[in-house]
């Protein structure tokens, strides 16, 4: 059964369900972006892993976290010619989680990579900062660099009440960009992993979620409408 929402669901905003969706989410860009790479390319797909340190009265508690990115490399030299990231809760809440995902993007710059940040959470500070004059208003949005201008952005927005974008992904220069649904890989995600079984429709969304009145209307209206609620 899909999701109620015509796009991102805030409901997996959730901590316990987060990690499944983003590891789903990965795993169905990859399955969608493998068949169209030439044989000049090769995908896989990594992991980092890190602990955060919060503290909480007289003692830290600690977490650790495990996140996934995908890396396309030419298969004669290895290079890095794309790096793709899902952004995570920790990467936008906690001092560790930044760092790490910036010094991985930090990374892919100074090997004159592409990158491609898909950023469909609506808690946190932003991992990237780029002025939204002309934007639409928007909740969620994909970033993409050229290796060629690393500190140009092209954005591509959408809000909850939309269907998520497609965009560009950049591979080499030389090479077409290979187009990319981010809507069907969320669909596929979400039916894959079962999340119609797991989200209690019935109760609010996450508390973490910034969500303002109009929206927790709309979104109230839409469970109703759909039977969920």
């Amino acid at each position: 059964m899909p999701s109620p929402f015509p796009g991102m669901d805030p409901y997996l905003e959730n901590a316990k369900l987060w990690p499944a969706f983003q590891h789903q989410l990965l795993a169905c860009l990859y399955q969608i972006l493998l068949p169209g790479l030439v044989d000049r390319y090769r995908a896989r797909v990594g992991a980092r892993t890190y602990v955060s340190e919060m503290p909480l009265f007289t003692s830290i508690i600690r977490e650790e976290y495990t996140e996934e990115f995908i890396e396309i490399r030419t298969r004669t030299d290895n290079k890095l010619i794309t790096l793709l990231e899902v952004v995570s809760p920790a990467n936008k809440t906690t001092p560790a989680g930044r760092q790490t995902y910036l010094d991985k993007r930090k990374e892919a710059v100074s090997q004159r990579a592409a990158i491609v940040e898909i950023d469909l959470l609506m808690q946190g500070k932003p991992t990237l900062t780029y002025s939204r004059d002309g934007l639409p208003e928007f909740d969620h949005a994909v970033s993409v660099t050229r290796a060629s201008a690393a500190d140009r952005y092209e954005i591509y927005t959408a809000t909850i009440q939309k269907r998520l974008p497609k965009f560009k992904l950049p591979l080499a220069p030389d090479d077409r960009d290979a187009l990319l649904d981010l809507q069907a890989a969320f669909a596929r995600a979400y039916d894959l992993g079962g999340f119609t079984t797991l989200i209690e429709y019935k109760n609010p969304p996450p508390p973490d979620v910034p969500l303002t009145d109009a929206q927790k209307t709309w979104i109230n209206e839409l469970l109703k409408q759909s039977k969920m609620r």
